[in-house]
């Protein structure tokens, strides 16, 4: 396991929704889930692995979570089909461009390229 070592290994996030989330987050990047009970579901993006905990208020803020992806427009226009909301559209930071979105929850990600 030293390769885990001081690495982030798992993120978890709230929902209000868990179905509306795996529907979201697998219809915008294709991320795999297992549900364990009625509150929680776990994914895994194909490296890193997380969950959803059901909230009854999810709340913006805290850490960012920063995706990356080739194709900016592409991956902003399946966000926005799958009912996420733009809240900061693209715009370029030395090293590349990003947008910020929130999910049907109302957790605030990034999508970065440096494309």
């Amino acid at each position: 396991m030293t390769e885990k070592d001081r690495r982030i290994d798992y993120i978890e996030l709230p929902t209000d929704d868990l179905i509306e989330a795996k529907r979201f987050y697998g219809a915008v990047f294709g991320w795999k889930f297992v549900d364990y009970g009625p509150e929680y579901t776990s994914f895994n993006d194909g490296r890193l692995d997380g969950g959803f905990r059901k909230e009854p208020i999810v709340q913006r803020g805290g850490p960012l979570i920063i995706i990356y992806s080739i194709n900016l427009e592409l991956i902003k226009d399946k966000v926005k089909s799958a009912g996420g909301t733009i809240v900061k559209d693209i715009f370029e930071f030395p090293g590349g461009r990003r947008f910020h979105f929130t999910d049907p929850s109302g957790n605030e990600l990034a999508i970065w390229s440096d494309k």
